[in-house]
């Protein structure tokens, strides 16, 4: 058995890791979350040890470290409008944060470390697709802390010799998604109340939306490998806003979303995708499920709720 710490287990993307490990067996998984945005509950069909605590505590740290040979490392504050309204809180969280988990491994010998970042709000405004050698220009706090931590695991990796692996996500969707402020559980939500659709600009932004099985695939590769350093992890594929709301009406079955255009919100980037070829000759990563496919699984979850 490998002995894995997911630090944010108890969330969206923390639940489905823990679901897809355990269903490969070989793991003996241990998480460590504040219940901010998650809830141990969901963890409880897993068999897993959970601790209740904060990754800048650092005896919450040790405890939840000792003995470990792979961290996976999620927990953040993750909202980039968030992020501009409270700079410091998001910089104490992820790149202070961030900084605590790599010390805690260098002081006990933890040889592995993946961490969950971002793409496209580390990159900034860029003609897409962003890729890994592209100059970071973040337009945001939330980039801008994600960079940090970038930069502290590839220091770490030289340094300490720590195998440390930055996964930059794009816009990760799918079951167990409920609590997320993210725009295909918020459309979902809203659709199920019965209310409007807001839509920030004029629908044609694009972005890269990656169903959760895939992501998590590519994050169990990704621990099982020996790559350093930055990949990144989406479908390959932009999808406007548009393009998605037409996708969501065909799956939920209707034609008469109630949609409602608003002003671009500053901080946002308007076009974003991004290249995956490096993460697919570094540990295979290979997403294959298509964007109705998820978004039909994902509809059936939240009906299901």
């Amino acid at each position: 058995m490998k002995n894995v710490l997911i630090t944010g287990g108890a969330g969206f993307i923390g639940v489905n890791l823990t679901a897809h490990l355990a269903a490969h067996g070989g793991y003996a998984i241990t998480v460590l979350d504040n219940e901010s945005m998650g809830d141990r509950r969901h963890l409880e069909p897993f068999g897993v040890r959970f601790i209740h605590g904060d990754i800048c505590d650092d005896a919450a740290l040790a405890a939840a470290l000792d003995g470990q040979e792979v961290v996976v490392h999620l927990a953040a504050d993750t909202r980039v409008m968030d992020s501009i309204d409270n700079p410091v809180f998001n910089f104490e969280v992820n790149a202070v944060g961030s900084l605590k988990v790599l010390e805690a491994c260098r002081k006990r010998n933890t040889p592995r470390m993946i961490a969950a970042s971002t793409g496209g709000a580390i990159i900034g405004e860029a003609e897409p697709p962003v890729h890994e050698d592209m100059v970071a220009r973040p337009l945001a706090p939330y980039g801008a802390s994600k960079l940090a931590m970038e930069g502290y695991m590839s220091a770490y990796t030289g340094a300490y010799g720590i195998g440390c692996c930055a996964l930059r996500f794009s816009n990760i969707y799918g079951p167990r998604s409920f609590h997320k402020g993210s725009v295909v559980a918020h459309f979902f939500k809203q659709i199920l109340a019965g209310k409007e659709l807001i839509v920030y600009g004029d629908g044609s932004q694009a972005r890269d939306f990656l169903y959760i099985e895939d992501l998590v695939d590519g994050v169990r590769r990704a621990m099982e490998s020996t790559a350093v350093g930055v990949y990144q992890l989406g479908s390959g594929y932009p999808t406007t806003v548009n393009e998605l709301l037409g996708v969501m009406g065909s799956v939920v079955g209707r034609t008469d979303l109630p949609i409602k255009f608003e002003g671009f919100r500053a901080g946002e980037i308007h076009r974003t995708w991004c290249e995956i070829s490096r993460a697919r000759a570094a540990f295979g990563f290979d997403p294959a499920t298509s964007l109705s496919d998820g978004l039909e699984r994902t509809w059936a979850w939240f009906n299901a709720r």
